[in-house]
């Protein structure tokens, strides 16, 4: 008796404390939801991708060319990232920015390095005492000291710069910068140093003897010239750590760097379209979820009340999660959670199905509880794997918030794992502790369907054959009528999009109106499409320059008076897009290969795996379909990725779930019964289980399909298709191809 009381304490505070720390957070260590880093789909901002122009950049040059991106963007924004993907290229992300473009124009522009004297020889001084006291600001601009004639090297005279330790004559370290210059950078130095030198009075703080280093326009070091320095090394003293000295050198490199960086891909996001997107998200993940709560109530009673309490919990850990591993929240992220928590319900409904069965068969409710857990652990273990597979092939051949969805996805499966075979079981056995242990509390197994699955497959292969059929019809269409099969988005095929925002609605005749605007200001032809729901117009053209996107953003102000927080803009280069596509195709034959060896490697038997892997085909097939048929409003972009891999992990589930039926039943009944029976009664046996699922993922879905803002809309529609052809082809194609498979098995071995 004493023992379930203190359950219930133990749950009590376990759910408190995470909720607490989900929702408060716990001081500097956060884990709040409002610690969570937003993506600049949600905060609004810019987002940059450069690209080496040289063709092998050592890593050395990768990360002093990052960290010259790193100081101009903590300029703009000290939650800015930068960092490098692959081996030649630099991700800049900076939210919260009101002038974008300016932000871009800054971004993209060169920085150098430069040593200038203090006091000039035009008699000038370039360098004056800041409020630190120490000499560190400019008295006038870098254009009127070059043109002076003031300054002694640039970069190009740079060879390299590094820290050092050297032992002082008093037995100290110091901390130095070592610099080498080349040849003309040695001639240079030279007379420079002679010059200062003769100013040199260990006494007196004369700027004669001075040459200042400015980097981007700001003084970085202000060193003394003691001596005439003649060879091609030299070196500055007075860092007062090894880290000083360090970023010291790593700027002078920097304000040297040889490579040459290209703008590929960049993003600008309002700050109010960012807000909205959150909002609209929030809303569909809520609805989502209370709609789910009350289906699972409904449906299983008192486990659908646990399940329900088990996904609170897992939402807190997922909020959790997200601190944990420093993950930046994405739209796509945001589905990406949405849609695992529909996905994290799959685990609750096999197990509560196993645990009727049990009942059914006579079992009391404790025991039916423990034994319905342990016969469905194999099938949730299997199906979540190749979730996770899907996860994990996204994110390594995904980029940008993609890679943000797959990161939620995953952590979201793992998650579903832990709160169905822990929580939710430790709240339903503490259920039965508490006397809710009747057969009405608990539910009690459907009877099945009756029906042939095996001897009716001619028929129901004819369902899938219809949409195909359809969906020929109007890839023909799209190509006599756009040229294409799909309506590709940036992704695939490059170019600039912007979407504008209208706050008091479309103006007349928009999408002539906007043709015409871009056509008179920047001389280029312009595709227009509007959203009217949300007041909205996007504009693709091909690839535009900072200039040109400046241009066009004024012009949209003048005319229409639109606040440039409502403008949100994106360009994509043709390098970008075809390695887009490149991805999308090898995504999805890396997810279907690891598919079928983990499902071989389960089941060993091939039969499994290839029955699995043509139901896999078939969803990839009618989500194609999807988008053909769908492309007056759906486009292929990089989200096409997503959805089809998660299609590939979410449909395979029910698959799992009935071959591991199969596997059971076989083993029970050996060779005493025809395996066309086992297929048609373990199909049976799991109908209800696959309904179930597919309605609560479907709930999810239709909420993120029905609140969310386009680009999820776009996402979570073709999803609906794919979660209905999953459900379709675990149930009437899987099952009966492997019967097939195996009976041709069996007469060949005859």
């Amino acid at each position: 008796m004493k023992n379930k009381y203190l359950k219930c304490i133990i749950l009590i505070v376990v759910a408190a404390f995470l909720g607490f720390t989900a929702i408060a957070g716990l001081g500097t260590a956060g884990g709040s939801y409002k610690n969570i880093r937003l993506g600049l789909d949600l905060a609004g901002g810019v987002s940059i991708t450069y690209q080496s122009v040289k063709d092998n950049p050592t890593a050395e040059e990768m990360e002093d060319a990052r960290a010259k991106l790193q100081k101009r963007a903590e300029a703009k924004s000290t939650e800015s990232a930068v960092y490098i993907e692959g081996s030649n290229r630099i991700n800049v992300d900076i939210p919260n920015v009101t002038d974008a473009e300016k932000v871009l124009e800054e971004m993209g522009a060169a920085a150098k390095i430069y040593f200038i004297y203090a006091q000039g020889e035009d008699g000038v001084d370039n360098v004056k005492k800041g409020s630190s006291g120490e000499y560190d600001t400019l008295t006038r601009s870098i254009d009127e000291i070059i043109e002076s004639g003031n300054v002694v090297l640039d970069g190009s005279h740079i060879s390299n710069a590094k820290a050092v330790i050297q032992t002082s004559q008093t037995g100290a370290s110091e901390y130095i910068v070592q610099l080498t210059f080349n040849e003309e950078g040695q001639k240079r130095f030279t007379d420079a140093t002679e010059k200062a030198a003769k100013y040199y009075n260990p006494y007196s703080l004369d700027t004669r003897n001075v040459i200042a280093i400015v980097y981007d326009g700001e003084v970085v070091c202000f060193p003394r010239v003691n001596s005439k320095i003649t060879d091609n090394t030299a070196i500055i003293e007075g860092q007062r750590t090894y880290d000083d000295a360090q970023n010291l050198a790593t700027t002078i490199r920097i304000g040297a760097l040889p490579i040459e960086l290209e703008e590929i891909r960049s993003q600008v996001v309002g700050a109010k379209l960012g807000a909205e997107a959150v909002k609209t998200s929030l809303i569909a993940g809520l609805v989502g979820f209370i709609a789910l709560g009350l289906f699972m109530i409904f449906r299983y009673r008192v486990p659908g009340i646990a399940a329900f309490l088990s996904l609170i919990i897992y939402v807190f850990m997922m909020i959790i999660s997200l601190n944990i591993f420093k993950a930046t929240l994405t739209l796509p992220g945001i589905a990406g959670i949405i849609l695992s928590i529909g996905m994290a319900v799959d685990a609750n409904v096999i197990i509560f199905n196993r645990i009727a069965e049990e009942m059914a068969a006579g079992k009391t409710v404790r025991s039916a509880v423990k034994s319905g857990f342990k016969k469905a652990r194999s099938a949730i273990i299997d199906g979540n794997v190749t979730t996770i597979i899907a996860a994990i092939v996204l994110y390594l051949r995904g980029s940008g918030t993609v890679k943000g969805f797959a990161l939620t996805l995953g952590i979201g499966i793992v998650l579903s794992m832990i709160t169905s075979m822990l929580i939710t079981r430790f709240i339903l056995t503490l259920f039965v502790d508490f006397g809710l242990k009747s057969e009405k509390a608990c539910g009690k197994a459907s009877k099945g369907f009756n029906f042939d699955f095996v001897g009716n497959f001619k028929k129901t292969i004819l369902v899938p054959a219809a949409v195909l059929v359809i969906g020929i019809v109007f890839l023909v269409v799209n190509l006599t009528g756009r040229g294409s099969i799909f309506n590709y988005s940036l992704d695939f095929v490059g170019g600039t999009s912007t979407e504008v925002v209208f706050e008091n609605g479309l103006p007349s005749d928009t999408i002539a109106s906007l043709e015409n605007l871009v056509k008179d200001t920047l001389g280029k032809n312009a595709e227009v499409a509007t959203v009217s729901e949300n007041s909205a117009a996007i504009i693709k053209t091909t690839t535009l320059s900072n200039e040109e996107r400046t241009k066009l953003l004024e012009a949209l102000q003048k005319t229409y008076n639109v606040d440039e927080k409502n403008v949100e803009s994106e360009t994509i280069s043709s390098v970008v897009s075809g390695e887009m596509r490149a991805d999308a195709a090898w995504a999805t034959g890396i997810a279907i290969v690891c598919m079928l060896l983990y499902i071989y490697i389960r089941f060993r038997k091939f039969d499994f795996a290839i029955s699995s892997v043509i139901a896999l085909i078939h969803d990839v097939v009618m989500v194609i379909l999807t988008y053909i048929i769908g492309a007056g409003l759906l486009t292929v972009g990089s989200t096409f990725i997503a959805c089809v891999l998660t299609i590939l992990g979410y449909s395979i589930n029910a698959t799992i779930v009935i071959f591991d039926r199969i596997r059971e039943e076989k083993g029970e009944a050996g060779s005493k019964v025809d395996n066309k029976d086992i297929v048609n009664k373990c199909i049976s046996q799991t109908m209800t289980r696959s309904i179930d699922t597919s309605i609560t993922t479907l709930l999810m879905v239709i909420s993120l399909a029905v609140f969310g803002v386009d680009s999820v809309r776009e996402f979570a529609i073709p999803l609906l298709a794919g979660i209905i052809a999953g459900a379709f082809s675990s149930v009437m194609i899987s099952g009966p191809l492997w019967h097939f498979f195996e009976s041709h098995k069996k007469v060949e071995e005859k």
